[in-house]
């Protein structure tokens, strides 16, 4: 399989930008040639959820990584994963931005909901809150400023 040069998209090297001006702020005294470079990257599920929480946290929400992924246990002489002890179907990133609680799903390439997803967007938006399906940064960032007239 003949994979494409990545070409960071002009909104990720945004994030960068922002994540070095948020870390000067945080640091005033930090000599500015040991300031560590943010890198950051949207082609991959676990780059694209770092920049989404970063993005939402930069932007003063609040947002954290939900892991959804069970536990490994040895058993005998095998490791056998245990189930989760989230909601079947939960997203990837939960939120508060401007006070709304929203969910994100982040889904790369031909990577698509499950049954379960679907009814846990359901049941997220009947409660009034938000829910987007996160494929690329940049898209993010619009529906970002679109939602929340910000950006």
């Amino acid at each position: 399989m003949n994979k494409s040069c990545y070409r960071k998209p002009q909104a990720v090297k945004d994030l960068e930008r922002l994540a070095h001006d948020r870390f000067r702020t945080e640091h005033p005294n930090f000599p500015e040639y040991a300031i560590p470079p943010q890198s950051y990257r949207d082609d991959t599920a676990n780059g694209l959820t770092r920049c989404v929480v970063d993005f939402v946290r930069f932007h003063g929400g609040q947002a954290e990584r939900i892991n959804t992924t069970g536990v490994p246990e040895q058993r005998g002489g095998r490791i056998v994963w245990r189930k989760s002890n989230t909601t079947k179907g939960s997203a990837d990133i939960s939120a508060t931005i401007a006070g709304r609680s929203v969910k994100m799903e982040i889904k790369i390439g031909a990577d698509r909901q499950s049954e379960a997803q679907r009814r846990y967007q359901v049941a997220i938006e009947r409660a009034g809150g938000l829910y987007v399906i996160v494929k690329d940064f940049t898209s993010f960032v619009e529906w970002y400023g679109v939602t929340f007239n910000r950006g």
